[in-house]
């Protein structure tokens, strides 16, 4: 008679919790300015300098931080709702583009 070989018991699987993050659409970009790289992006939602956003179009995709704001040629600190504001980008972006937070 051939010997069993004892069972070893497995330890319980681990859980493993995955926090997915999604980025909620806060405005579109409605007009862009070449020569000075600003972006004039109407906000639905509330934006301050600081915030890193995602611009996201059929071209355009990229990641940055705000690093400056305008309102009427006078610098802001926070993009009020339903506000088009300039936005100084590090790379192109189309009319259209979507702006994620």
């Amino acid at each position: 008679m051939p010997k069993k070989k004892p069972q070893t018991k497995k330890p319980p699987a681990k859980k493993v919790t995955v926090k997915v993050i999604k980025e909620r659409p806060v405005g579109y970009v409605t007009h862009y300015f070449t020569k000075i790289k600003v972006a004039i992006i109407k906000f639905k939602k509330p934006v301050k300098v600081g915030d890193e956003i995602h611009i996201k179009g059929a071209t355009t995709d990229f990641k940055q931080n705000i690093i400056s704001m305008q309102y009427d040629h006078k610098e802001i600190k926070k993009a009020a709702v339903n506000k088009q504001v300039g936005v100084s980008v590090k790379k192109r972006v189309r009319e259209g583009d979507m702006v994620y937070v």
